[in-house]
């Protein structure tokens, strides 16, 4: 897992999927519309804009993937993701290769909690399973985000 601010991506990956990936990414504001928009034809690199109301720990889920990468920004208000190692947690629903999805049963701890606000970002690795959509206060709101999807070999 991967946690800094938008300013700082060129300290990591210099594959040209990671360039492209966030130079989308500092293009986008409150006003981006929201949507799916494939970076790469083939769909190895995509990235979708989408808004949602945030929620307490029981009522979120719990997933990871093992074909992308995770690429998590908020562009307006904040959401926390709640982390933890794959191999710590017993699978809920076994992996769906079509929707490259697994989901776990949430452990009796919580393992790392991350609050991330516009401007700071996430990558998840398939070794990361995540719980997004976390409320920051106690008082859900409205949080605009865009998650990149980057297939692994592109990293």
């Amino acid at each position: 897992m991967i946690v800094d601010r938008i300013e700082n991506w060129t300290r990591y990956s210099k594959s040209p999927a990671w360039e492209k990936a966030f130079l989308f990414l500092e293009k986008l504001d409150k006003g981006s519309e929201e949507g799916e928009t494939l970076l790469e034809p083939d769909g190895s690199l995509l990235a979708r804009v989408m808004s949602y109301p945030t929620r307490k720990e029981e009522e979120a889920v719990l997933e990871a993937h093992r074909r992308y990468i995770d690429i998590q920004m908020a562009i307006d208000s904040s959401e926390a993701i709640g982390w933890y190692p794959t191999g710590d947690l017993e699978t809920k629903d076994p992996y769906d290769s079509e929707k490259d999805v697994e989901f776990f049963n949430p452990p009796s701890k919580e393992v790392g909690r991350i609050d991330v606000h516009p401007g700071t970002f996430v990558v998840l690795f398939p070794e990361d399973a995540h719980m997004p959509q976390l409320m920051t206060g106690s008082e859900p709101e409205t949080v605009k985000k865009v998650v990149i999807k980057m297939r692994v070999d592109l990293f």
